[in-house]
């Protein structure tokens, strides 16, 4: 009896494992969950078997007419019975089974019975009786045998239901088959109809791998002390609140598309041992009046729920646009509510709950103004295009997993890629793998990230491009004007090279290391619209004549010189005034800010400031126009050139920047500094007392 209880327990354990949906049966596999569609599968197998079996139940031969005839003729038939006034059914004598060679197969097929026929076919019941009178017509002599026909009524009951049930039973199935894919988890949580309302944050926790970490964020170094900051305040949140301070509701990343915004919400996910709720504004965005509210009620709820937490959302542009600019748009404007119960939510939940939210746009000019207040988003973490440095540590993390012939210039390459993102700089670090493949090499060398530079700004060679040898000539002599003006010019930036290869759009291009300068004086933006106007006026010099070629230059130069009017009050006319509105109040800009004759005087001075700069290159081009023309023909000749080629023609320029180092580097030449000094100290005295000595004679 012990042995048996202890069978039927361990039975009993390893049901119970087996039920058990986290666990796993001793196998190792996991327990395969009943699909309820077998259930529909064998009814609808069940139906389809007994309409075929009732068709294959049938025990009687089938005949025609004629055969039939020839059977009442030799006095074989015993009784003819019609079923449902179609099916004729013939019934032949037990005699003549027996002892006719003709009924041998149903003797062999054992149909002798009384109860069954031997032989049917389908007519309908008026032809058949009028058929079979006419029969006993043309035989009198049978008329004495004649035999008169029953009928009998028979209803098969499964086709008709199955007749009847089939289309419910076909429409139940499809529904129930949509439904179970809108519940199903491809769609995601915005898929499912009747879980439309509920929030389609994806949440991550500390069971959840996420590889990204701080160490992973090259560069940003204020921005990742912000977001450092408040990882801290959900990880020790007493630190603060000791103090008497509050943990802060929310943060606000501010920035240009793809300097790592995103990037520094995916370090916070990893660094942060709490939930982390990701998913972007549009989510909220749905076609039902009332689910974006009710979406951001389920996030909160399931924030608050697992507090303390971080709720990050992505492009909040898409919900947060300030009020009331869309006129167009009905006052109960779906987006509005949306953007309201996210208001509503953010000043709504208690301190010690401590759910933070992030949020990242690169519009944040756009938002609401009760979104920005404090209360809110208390921080706005503005995550700027990476400078020389930053650039640095952004290419060693992208180099790391690529195969390098030798060791490449970080340095190098982040003076390549002026005004690039992070995003671009992962770009140019894939494009130069992908170049270096496509000329079959096993490594990837310093040449490849060049063309990789190139690839991205200006765009892919196009050498098969058909150009006549003058329009090549106008070209070189184009991209040579750029190049002399810009060299010959104080603020302008430094050339680096110089192609008439088409490129992109381009038949031509210049290429520039612009100085990284945080504020521009006149000076320095005259000098630049000057040299951009240098290849037009290298065209009127030699040729006589313009062409279309600086559309990209005067769209350049036109912008700037209405910026200088406009915006940032360098005008001499107009005085210390802006029409800029960094607000944007009215949203649209249909309102002028200016009157009509101040619009009159800002073309004006447009066009004075442009033609000034205009003239000024055409004199520069004039002064040097053999030089421009050597250029020119070197141009055609090798149709690239570059820095070195410019210093053989026009030497060495008088406006040498001393180039920028890191700050590894910087650290290692003040290091040298210190130790030159202290080796030189006493060369320094005795050069001291020696012209103290000349001052005496002197005097």
């Amino acid at each position: 009896m012990e042995n048996k209880d202890r069978k039927q327990g361990k039975l009993k354990n390893q049901f119970s494992k087996g039920n058990n949906k986290n666990e796993r049966p001793s196998g190792g596999k996991p327990n395969k969950k009943f699909n309820f569609y077998w259930v529909y599968a064998a009814i609808f197998i069940a139906f389809i078997g007994i309409q075929i079996f009732g068709s294959f139940n049938k025990t009687s031969t089938t005949t025609n007419f004629t055969d039939f005839t020839e059977m009442l003729q030799n006095g074989d038939v015993a009784n003819i019975k019609i079923v449902n006034q179609k099916e004729v059914q013939v019934f032949i004598k037990k005699d003549a089974i027996q002892n006719k060679e003709r009924y041998k197969e149903i003797k062999d097929r054992g149909m002798s019975g009384a109860g069954a026929p031997q032989y049917s076919f389908e007519m309908p019941d008026e032809a058949f009786r009028a058929n079979l009178e006419d029969f006993y017509a043309r035989n009198p002599e049978l008329q004495s045998e004649k035999i008169i026909p029953t009928y009998e009524e028979r209803k098969d009951y499964w086709g008709d239901v199955l007749a009847w049930t089939f289309p419910f039973i076909l429409m139940i199935a499809i529904w129930i088959f949509i439904m179970r894919r809108m519940n199903s988890g491809a769609g995601g949580a915005g898929a499912q109809i009747f879980n439309i309302g509920k929030s389609k944050a994806q949440l991550f926790d500390k069971n959840t791998n996420v590889k990204i970490t701080f160490k992973d964020v090259a560069g940003l170094q204020g921005a990742k002390e912000e977001v450092e900051e408040i990882v801290s305040f959900l990880k020790d949140p007493e630190k603060y609140t000791s103090l008497g301070g509050k943990i802060p509701k929310g943060a606000l990343l501010v920035g240009p598309p793809g300097t790592g915004k995103t990037l520094l919400a995916k370090a916070v996910a990893g660094e942060a041992k709490v939930p982390f709720y990701s998913l972007s504004g549009s989510d909220f965005v749905e076609m039902f009046v009332g689910v974006g509210a009710s979406r951001v009620r389920d996030l909160f709820k399931q924030a608050k729920e697992k507090s303390p937490s971080i709720i990050f959302i992505d492009e909040i542009d898409a919900i947060g646009r300030a009020r009331g600019k869309n006129s167009f748009s009905g006052g109960n404007d779906e987006r509005e509510n949306t953007l309201n119960q996210l208001l509503t939510e953010m000043d709504g939940f208690a301190t010690q709950e401590h759910v933070i939210v992030i949020g990242a746009t690169n519009r944040a000019d756009v938002l609401d103004r009760a979104l920005m207040r404090a209360g809110r988003f208390d921080r706005q973490i503005y995550v700027d295009l990476p400078d020389l440095n930053e650039r640095v540590e952004i290419f060693e993390v992208h180099l790391k997993p690529l195969k390098l012939s030798k060791a490449i210039d970080s340095t190098f390459l982040a003076k390549q890629t002026p005004g690039f993102s992070g995003a671009d700089i992962a770009n140019v670090c894939n494009e130069s793998a992908l170049i270096a493949a496509r000329k079959g090499k096993k490594s990837i060398d310093q040449q490849d990230f060049l063309d990789a530079v190139d690839r991205i700004v200006g765009g892919l060679e196009k050498k098969t491009k058909i150009i006549t040898q003058q329009e090549k000539k106008v070209i070189a002599y184009h991209e040579a004007g750029h190049a002399t003006v810009s060299w010959l010019l104080e603020h302008a930036a430094p050339l680096v090279k110089v192609t008439i290869v088409p490129r992109g759009r381009s038949l031509g291009a210049a290429w520039y290391l612009p100085e990284e300068r945080q504020i521009t004086n006149t000076e320095q933006i005259l000098d630049e619209m000057c040299a951009a106007l240098g290849g037009r006026a290298a065209e009127e010099i030699i040729f006589g004549k313009i062409s279309t070629g600086a559309l990209s230059d005067l769209e350049k130069i036109t912008k700037q010189a209405r910026a200088m009017v406009t915006i940032y009050g360098l005008n001499e006319k107009l005085g210390n005034i802006t029409y800029y509105d960094s607000q944007d109040s009215d949203g649209y800009g249909f309102n002028k800010p200016y009157s009509e004759k101040t619009a009159q005087i800002i073309d004006e001075e447009i066009s004075k400031i442009i033609e000034a700069q205009y003239l000024r290159a055409k004199e520069l081009l004039t002064n040097n126009k053999e030089k421009l023309s050597v250029l020119a023909d070197l141009l055609l000749e090798k149709e690239v050139i570059f820095k070195e080629n410019l210093e053989d023609v026009f030497g060495k320029r008088q406006w040498q920047k001393e180039e920028v180092k890191p700050l590894a580097a910087k650290k290692e030449a003040t290091e040298e500094v210190k130790t030159e000094s202290s080796s030189d100290s006493n060369i320094v005295e005795q050069k001291e007392e020696e012209e103290a000595e000349q001052e005496t004679k002197s005097s």
